[in-house]
This record gives C-alpha cells, structure tokens and sequence, in this order.
C-alpha cells in the first residue's frame, strides 16, 4: 500500500511555475562555470607553450612537454573525480543546501587562482596553475551530484527530465562562453599588439602581453559563479531530504508552502508511520543494496565512463584534431596571439554546430522519447559518425573535404548531447532512494570523469603520428588519429550495449521509481524479479 506524503505529492503534480525557472538558473549557471573552467584551458594551452617553452633557434613554436600537457589538460578533471564522491556523499549527509555554496565558493577563489598562477620559472608556474585547477575541479566535482539531485526533488513528474536537462544543457553554452571569451580577448590583445609569424621572427612573434591573454581568460570563469552565490543560499532545502532524510515534515512543509505559494499540511504521523513500516532503510554497501540496484549503479557508472572517454577526448584536443587535418594552419605560420584567435574561433564554430543545439534537443524530447532511448540512439550515432571520419581519415584531410569533416565532427557532438552526455547525468538523479541519491550520482559522475582522465592522458599519446619524425616535441610515436578515432568508436559501440542495464525513470516519481513510500507488503511485491519499477 502506496503512503505518501502530501508534500511530495505537490512537487510531484505541481505545474510548471516561475520557482522551477529560478531552480534551473541558479543550478544551470553553476553549470555553466564548470563546463567553461573544464574547456577553456584547451583554447590556451598552445600559447602556454609557447610563453613558457619557447626553444631560443627552433624550428618549430614552444609547446607544452607530455607530462605538462596532461597535467595542465588533466589535473582538474582529477579534483573533479575527488569533488563528486566528497561532495556527493556530503550532500547526503548533511543537506543538499548546506554543502551547494562551499562547492561555489572553491569555484570562484580557484577560478581567481589560476589566472593569478605565479613563479619565477615556467615550472613553478605550471605547478602554482596546476594546484589552482585541482581544488577548482574539485568544487566543480561537488556541483555535479549537487545540481542535478537538487533539480530532481524541485521537478514535478511530468516534466522532470526536462528540467534536469536544462541545467546540463547549461554547459554547452559554457563552452560556447569559452570560446567566445578566448576569442574577444585574443582578438583584442591581437589588435593591440600586433606581432609576425614564428617563422618571420621567432621572439616577436610572441608578445610579452600575450602572458595575460590565458589569465584573463582563466579568471573570468569566476564571475558567472559569483553571481549565482547570493541565490543559491536563498534556496531552501529539498522537500524530499528535509522529510525522507531529515525526518521533518513540519519543515518540508513549511518550506515547499513558500515555493509552492500554497498551503501544505506537515502529516508527521504519517512520516512517522512511513519511517516505522519501511523497509528502504538499507546502506549503500548491503545485500538489499546491491539486490535492488546494483546492476543500476554498474549501469550509470559503466555508461558515464565510457562516454567521457570519447567525449572529453574530442573536446580537449580539438586543436590537435583540426591541426592534423589541416583546418588550422601551421604554426610556424601565426604568431602566438593569431593561433589562440584560431583556436578559440574553431571550438566556438563546433559548440554552436553540434554542442549547444544537441543539449536543447534533449531539453524538448527527453520526457517524450524517455532517456533510455536518447541514450542508446546518442551511442549508436556516435558510433556511426566517429567510423564514418575515421575510416576514410585521408579522405577528410584532403583540403578540399575540410567542410565535410567539420559537419561529421559537429554530429558526433551532437549526438552526445542529444544523447547519453545528458542522460548520464539526468538518470543517476531519478533513480536511486533520496538518503542515497547524492552519493550515488557522485559516484556514477566520477566514474565518468575516470573515463575523462583516460581520454585526456591517453588520447593525447594515442593520437600521435606513427612516424616519430613527425610527432610533437617530447612524445613518443602514437596510433595516429585515424586509428584513436576508430578506438573512440569502438567505445561508443560498448556504452550503447551497457545502456541495457540501465532503467527507464519517465513519468514517474522519485517515490515510485524507489519503492520509498511503500509499505513492506507492497515492497515485497515491488521486489519480485519482472516488475521494473520494483527493481529501480
């Protein structure tokens, strides 16, 4: 028999009101800050090497060393992974709202932090920018679990992948933000002090002012975070932690009849009665655990991290993609600020191509299609797409084909975000019991970012020329980028046969989906093998 509180069944049937808006926008922009401080140190990292690594009668521009590069492209995504199971188990145990601003404030220092890296050397430089972007990318790691838990008790049933959706959707204008700030204040130092190519005068062609074009651009990631702090601290709890968790249903109440602008009941004694016939009170490492939702757990970690590997190879090194193709010239031929201009340019071309339209695609038809089915389409076309550059790879370099290349590389994005980018991140969410939600979804995202960290340490060996005459200074022969992108699809190709695992949350409510207002007849009957919804 169904027990449900009356304060949760008002989320659940609430309609769409100007306070979901105000959820979206205050998760959506912390979202925003994390995709902007993940990506934009792709658009800088060739002007790093060629500040701090420049070779006095060299051939060929400064470039960051192997080991540097990783770190630099790497060391967040690895504060990331720490931030998502610290911060995920955090939010369970002592409020979503209590621990949403800490995540912030890290954001904002560390966003300040690695413009201002400093040293008398480039290694003490890169060491000093290193440090910032792990603690930076550990409070981006805490909003991952955070938002999406946070928009998923807010959300009615109806529309509630939609609303998580949009938060996440967030990040692709992050990106967007990215490059578009790289290339303004690229342009504008461009403009200012103008410089010849490398292979005209070397030293020239390297401003000494071009060492503020990467701070500038670093730092402004702190100031969509700093604006969102005020509003965040304003929100109130969950209704779903205050009374599932915490135990007060006075407190829900009073809090979801403010958002709500109606009047709600507390109904303790029927908390009480809940609390005191229920049998979802079983720890993330138990038997009951693992029987109810141990093939989930395998299923959003196992998709998480395949996906990551593929997309945040593509996203980190699509300055070595479109070098290998021919899209950006040589660098011999720039001087440092023109290749940044190049760089930024060529990312925002790709975000507003196939990152940003995928991500609103899934805003609108994911609680129609449902998520299972967005996922395994978005692995499958991925899949698809990625054999389809790779394959023919000389093909696609050839000078005349370039176009053709950019709209197959924009719809392997595409179809990530209209895909499993999002759906990773909305059904860990949804489908785990509120006492768990935060620390699950912690621990399904940084198996994603471990997916990460493999895809921007490996990639950035893997996609080496085989001829070690014409690697990048430093490295050893890699596979090539035909044969990476051929491993990228291959992995597409398993995350869409793992998406099997993984259940289908829409039209449901949180309750329903874990069996937390049920009574212990009913959770019986919800728990025998067959009845999906028992199983979730």
């Amino acid at each position: 028999m169904t027990q449900e509180l009356g304060v949760l069944n008002a989320l659940d049937v609430a309609k769409t009101q100007w306070y979901h808006f105000t959820a979206i926008i205050i998760a959506g922009m912390g979202f925003f800050t994390d995709a902007y401080d993940l990506f934009c140190i792709a658009v800088v990292s060739k002007l790093l090497g060629r500040i701090y690594y420049y070779t006095p009668g060299s051939a060929r521009p400064g470039s960051l060393p192997p080991n540097v590069s990783a770190a630099v492209s790497g060391v967040a995504l690895c504060g990331t992974l720490a931030g998502q199971l610290f911060f995920g188990w955090l939010g369970d145990k002592l409020g979503r709202k209590k621990v949403y601003g800490i995540t912030l404030i890290l954001m904002v220092l560390c966003s300040f932090g690695s413009g201002l890296s400093f040293g008398h050397s480039a290694k003490a430089t890169m060491t000093t920018l290193c440090l910032f972007r792990f603690w930076l990318g550990f409070g981006i790691g805490g909003d991952y679990p955070l938002s999406a838990t946070i928009m998923s008790e807010y959300a009615n049933k109806k529309t509630r992948g939609a609303f998580i959706a949009a938060v996440f959707a967030m990040q692709g204008f992050g990106i967007l933000a990215g490059g578009i700030v790289a290339l303004i204040v690229a342009a504008a130092f461009n403009n200012r002090f103008s410089a010849p190519a490398y292979e005209v005068d070397a030293v020239s062609s390297t401003v000494p002012e071009a060492d503020y074009v990467w701070r500038v651009v670093l730092m402004f990631g702190a100031i969509p975070a700093g604006l969102t702090y005020y509003w965040r601290m304003k929100m109130p709890e969950t209704a779903r932690y205050t009374a599932l968790v915490a135990k007060n249903a006075k407190q829900a109440a009073v809090d979801m009849s403010r958002v709500l602008q109606v009047e709600l009941a507390a109904e303790e004694e029927k908390l009480e009665k809940i609390v005191a016939t229920s049998k979802n009170s079983f720890g993330l490492f138990s038997k009951e655990f693992l029987k109810r939702h141990g093939l989930h757990l395998l299923g959003t970690t196992s998709t998480w991290f395949l996906l990551d590997i593929a997309f945040y190879s593509q996203n980190l090194f699509q300055k070595d993609i479109f070098t290998a193709i021919g899209w950006l010239p040589p660098a011999k031929t720039m001087s440092a600020l023109e290749e940044c201009f190049r760089i930024a340019k060529a990312q925002t071309l790709i975000a507003l191509c196939g990152t940003v339209p995928g991500y609103w695609f899934t805003v609108a038809l994911i609680d129609i299609i449902g998520r299972f089915t967005i996922q395994l389409i978005g692995f499958i076309m991925m899949t698809i797409f990625m054999f389809a550059i790779a394959f023919p790879y000389n093909h696609w370099i050839l000078k005349e084909n370039r176009i053709g290349f950019l709209v197959m590389y924009s719809l392997t994005f595409f179809f990530a975000n209209f895909g499993p980018n999002a759906t990773t991140f909305i059904v860990p969410a949804e489908i785990f019991p509120a006492r768990l939600r935060s620390t699950c979804h912690g621990i399904s995202a940084a198996a994603g970012k471990a997916g990460a960290i493999v895809g921007a340490f490996g990639f950035l060996y893997a996609a080496q020329n085989p001829d070690a005459s014409k690697t990048d200074p430093g490295y050893p022969p890699g596979f090539g980028v035909k044969n990476s992108l051929i491993a990228l699809g291959c992995i597409n190709f398993l995350g869409g046969l793992l998406t099997l695992l993984v259940p289908e949350p829409k039209g449901k409510s949180l309750e329903e989906l874990t069996g937390e207002n049920e009574a212990p007849e009913e959770d019986a009957a919800a728990a025998q093998p067959g009845n999906r919804a028992g199983q979730v």
